[in-house]
């Protein structure tokens, strides 16, 4: 596989697959702007996508489903659109036509979808060309995927370390260069943590903001955001902007064509805590200084205690163990016969048996969790941003979040991890995620900016100055230590 020459002990374990061919080191609008001036055909791209995908899979292990006849096929004569040609991914828990949704599990044996959801409708008709799905952990209730038959995915800076979930296939095979974007969901950061895992974009929008399948529609409170990760700003912003083309939710303002930083200086709001739990020492640190460089930038810098009610931790966990409940208990008679339960994790039980042994305490939870949008909307009166670490600590090695564990040890692990990213799940504001930090081990460590609902744009404004003010680090140059 091909690695740039290594110059520290970090960039030894990076695994990626940038090179001189039609995809180079460009990212998606750059990659636009190739195809459209002539320099590269939308065969090329979709052929040397293939091509890093197969080099860099096998290490990685984000590929769900290999759809690459089928792109070829498309790539020689293109669905209009301003994506014309762009090849992507689409996560496994969405359905496309002529693909099996199997939800990062093996306990059904899924088939082929005869029509394309609501998301994958709008996210095609932006030209995008799909090469198959990416993989996440068991329906996405893990913030790891290391599935016990199907694998671990691995993260791309160090593969000993995870690549985040459940978007972890999109995120891993993005920052690895095989792809410029792929679409990911986010019911609990699962956006935002591959993407700080990974060092991309992550952008969580507003709830209603993108089209979404049945299943996410249907839930009592829309926890579920539909997006995509991306390594630049732009990228972000372009596919928002485009999705508007597509599908436009009329009750919410436009996000518009974000092109550059925004003039406004910001309320921002920072902390490091959340609902008993705290980052530790080195991200605290880097939350810090991400706040000290929101100072020299002029905006108007706070450091408040946690926005959030001291219920709020058991109530969304329970609401998120309801899911889990849901699938587990209509498996048979969604997926037939080839169902077994027995293949399902030891997170995904011990989610539907915290549910089951707290029913009676689920109607106050949910009504609470859809409530949390007016204590959202009345912390916004005073700040227009939100600063946190996007996680509580420096993404952990594979095993460390292993889903065949003891649930009560993997449950405990994975709040102190993802304590920061539910918050907006249950309000419905926008969130995003940026790459502004490393940690000591030579990782990405993302920083989470969260708004009112329908402020994408503060949000996307602010991202373009903060990349301007401190580059994105590259899995391809040097380590940024």
């Amino acid at each position: 596989m091909r690695r740039r020459s290594p110059t520290s002990l970090a960039d030894m374990t990076r695994v990626h697959s940038f090179s001189d061919d039609a995809l180079g080191d460009l990212d998606t609008v750059g990659l636009v702007e190739a195809i459209q001036s002539g320099k590269v055909s939308t065969t090329d791209v979709v052929e040397a996508a293939i091509a890093r995908i197969e080099q860099v899979n096998p290490e990685l292990n984000g590929l769900a489903h290999a759809a690459f006849d089928r792109a070829r096929v498309e790539s020689r004569d293109p669905r209009g659109g301003y994506f014309c040609g762009i090849p992507t991914l689409v996560k496994d828990n969405c359905d496309v036509a002529g693909m099996p949704t199997q939800q990062g599990a093996d306990a059904y044996a899924g088939r082929p979808k005869k029509i394309d959801g609501e998301f994958a409708k709008m996210f095609l008709a932006t030209g995008l060309i799909p090469l198959g799905k990416s993989q996440l952990s068991e329906w996405g209730f893990s913030a790891s995927a290391e599935h016990p038959r199907l694998g671990p995915v691995r993260n791309p800076w160090n593969p000993a370390y995870t690549a985040g979930a459940s978007s972890a296939g999109a995120s891993a095979l993005v920052a690895a260069g095989a792809l410029p974007i792929a679409h990911a969901n986010d019911g609990g950061g699962s956006i935002r943590i591959p993407a700080s895992a990974n060092g991309l974009v992550g952008l969580k929008p507003t709830r209603n903001r993108i089209a979404q399948d049945k299943m996410m529609r249907d839930m009592p409170v829309r926890i579920v955001a539909d997006g995509v990760v991306t390594r630049s700003v732009r990228d972000t912003a372009a596919f928002h902007r485009e999705a508007e083309k597509v599908y436009r939710n009329l009750k919410l303002a436009p996000i518009g064509d974000i092109t550059h930083p925004g003039r406004k200086r910001l309320r921002v709001a920072v902390t490091t805590d959340s609902v008993g739990r705290s980052a530790d020492a080195e991200t605290t640190e880097l939350t810090h200084k991400t706040a000290a460089l929101l100072e020299e930038l002029g905006h108007h810098v706070e450091m408040i205690e946690p926005p959030v009610p001291d219920y709020f931790a058991d109530d969304f966990l329970l609401y998120w163990s309801l899911l889990s409940a849901f699938s587990v208990r209509t498996g048979r008679l969604t997926y037939g016969r080839s169902w077994d339960a027995s293949k399902l994790d030891n997170l995904t039980l011990g989610l539907a048996g915290h549910c089951r042994r707290n029913l009676h305490r689920l109607p106050l939870a949910t009504a609470r969790i859809g409530a949390s949008k007016h204590i959202s909307a009345r912390f916004f009166r005073d700040y227009d941003v939100v600063l946190t670490p996007t996680v509580a600590h420096p993404t952990p090695e594979i095993g460390h979040l292993d889903p065949t564990n003891d649930y009560a040890e993997i449950i405990e692990r994975l709040m102190d991890w993802v304590a920061f990213t539910p918050l907006q799940n249950a309000t419905g504001d926008p969130a995003i995620s940026l790459p502004l930090a490393t940690t000591a081990a030579g990782l990405p460590q993302g920083m989470m900016f969260g708004a009112a609902a329908g402020q994408e744009a503060t949000l996307l404004e602010l991202a373009y100055e903060l990349e301007e003010a401190r580059p994105f680090a590259r899995i391809q140059g040097p380590n940024p230590l």
